[in-house]
């Protein structure tokens, strides 16, 4: 039996994770704009992105990879595309920074691109591409990671992160279609989660260090062997495979940021340089036609899909976002279930730099 969850607000872990990041020198600005984004990823029921980064963004600024203080720059400005570079700081304010030129782009000339390098983890992807849903307008987001985690289809041997893929897009009177997936069977993230709970993972997440199927999650983390989304070949491995490689070029070759097995192969692990990329787009529906008129449509859509006859001993169909848009409505009701070992890592994290623990007796 697991151990009871660590319930906290919102409000609570909000002012928590500001106070850590301001202690290791994050300005206030960043500070409040990077915990408004994790919890916000906490409360929708993405627990890997959220809170559960801290003791990774932690071991990574200690490392020399992030400097928190990092101010994000836009390098390149034209007509319909730009560049930022994060400068190393935390992926979240860069993002943030390059979304918003994306979208300003996008109301300008109907679609807008930018890309950035040289950031690191910004937390989940649907945080970005959901910031063109108030301006009635689409919005995409990916990401890379210099660490390796996904094997080529017909290889042994990690050669890509997760590489991630988000998509929003609005409607009218239902929950927007918010679509944000890892192109590996499952993201890393998650395996920690199961170790943490010390629960078993399907076999046809990961690899152990011998190649084989394992449902221990703490295997598979040792092993960093993921396969890519539908798993083997003939199971359409090789369609995730290739999503994972066009992340890469967006996110990475075009921004100049990292891609595939380079942090190694190139000895930037040496040099303290993940040099994370990303990539954001907007597209202004109303240049295609009227937003009531694609709202509509959407409404249309979604609703005829939730319509679908179910499978036997199933409740519910659902369209991407929908279980986020319920599990976020729950969540400002009743708290954020925290398990007890990161509880206890955030505490630690709080005494090392003198901030108020998250709770106590965790």
């Amino acid at each position: 039996m697991t151990d009871a969850p660590v319930i906290v607000t919102a409000q609570r872990l909000t002012a928590f994770i500001v106070s850590v990041l301001e202690a290791l020198k994050m300005s206030p600005r960043n500070a409040a704009l990077t915990a408004d984004l994790m919890v916000r990823t906490d409360l929708r029921g993405v627990d890997s992105h959220g809170i559960g980064m801290l003791p990774k963004y932690m071991e990574w600024t200690r490392a020399g990879f992030i400097h928190p203080w990092a101010d994000p720059v836009v390098v390149r400005d034209d007509l319909a595309t730009a560049l930022v570079d994060g400068r190393k700081g935390l992926g979240h304010p860069a993002a943030v920074l390059a979304m918003e030129l994306a979208l300003s782009k996008a109301a300008t000339y109907g679609i807008g691109i930018a890309a950035v390098r040289n950031s690191n983890h910004f937390g989940a992807c649907a945080n970005y591409s959901m910031m063109a849903l108030d301006r009635g307008m689409i919005g995409l987001a990916f990401t890379n990671s210099p660490f390796v985690a996904m094997v080529p289809t017909f290889a042994r041997k990690p050669m890509m992160g997760t590489n991630p893929i988000s998509l929003a897009a609005p409607a009218g009177s239902h929950t927007p279609f918010v679509l944000d997936m890892a192109t590996t069977t499952v993201a890393v993230g998650k395996l920690h989660i199961a170790a943490r709970w010390n629960k078993p993972i399907p076999a046809g997440w990961g690899l152990d260090a011998g190649g084989a199927p394992t449902t221990d999650a703490r295997a598979v983390l040792a092993s960093r062997l993921l396969s890519p989304l539908g798993g083997s070949r003939e199971l359409g491995g090789h369609k995730g495979y290739g999503l994972g490689v066009l992340v890469d070029i967006l996110s990475g070759v075009l921004s100049g940021g990292v891609y595939g097995n380079l942090l190694d192969r190139a000895g930037m692990r040496d040099r303290q340089q993940l040099n994370t990329g990303h990539c954001f787009a907007a597209i202004d529906i109303k240049r295609f036609r009227p937003v009531e008129e694609f709202h509509a449509a959407m409404d249309d859509m979604l609703g005829t899909l939730n319509a679908t006859p179910r499978a036997d001993g199933q409740e519910r169909v659902y369209a991407a976002g929908e279980p986020e848009a319920e599990t976020e409505a729950y969540r400002r009701r009743h708290g954020i279930p925290m398990a007890p070992a990161l509880a206890t890592q955030v505490n630690e994290i709080a005494a090392e730099l003198g901030v108020e623990p998250l709770a106590t007796g965790a």
